[in-house]
């Protein structure tokens, strides 16, 4: 009678079983991992564009054509701006400038009044809003207009 010798083919199959369970277990960590990864983006792109909303709207307040650098910021820790926001987004605004397509001006219509015509006047600015903790940035071409202004002094 014939013995038949299979010493090992239980270790060589565990060990098999093994691998496949540990590819398994490493590819669910990957796209588990993978997700957080992509909501941290989708956070940090919202509050980047957030504190760059912010910075818009505080530069449609203060804007001044007699001083546009008046509004110019770098850098600046959005908290500093408007009390209250968030204190690790930054935001940067360029110095507002005349428009380098289009007319300088846009007629109002609906404020002639008698003799005097009313315009619009155009400006271009860019601003960026940062946030520190996700490392994102959002960029924002912002045209801006400011008026009415009389006419007849331009």
């Amino acid at each position: 009678m014939r013995i038949r010798r299979e010493e090992g083919f239980a270790l060589v199959a565990a060990i098999l079983a093994n691998l496949i369970l540990l590819a398994v277990g490493i590819i669910a960590i990957n796209i588990s991992t993978q997700d957080l990864r992509l909501s941290m983006k989708v956070v940090g792109d919202k509050k980047a564009m957030s504190a760059a909303e912010a910075a818009s709207h505080w530069v449609v307040m203060n804007l001044n054509p007699d001083n546009l650098g008046s509004v110019v910021q770098t850098n600046r820790p959005l908290d500093g701006l408007i009390d209250g926001l968030d204190s690790r987004s930054r935001i940067t605004i360029t110095q507002p400038a005349p428009p380098t397509v289009g007319p300088l001006f846009v007629k109002m219509h609906g404020y002639d009044m008698a003799a005097n015509q009313w315009i619009l006047l155009r400006y271009d600015t860019t601003i960026t809003g940062r946030n520190n903790d996700y490392q994102t940035s959002a960029t924002l071409d912002l045209g801006l207009g400011y008026g009415p202004v009389d006419a007849t002094s331009y």
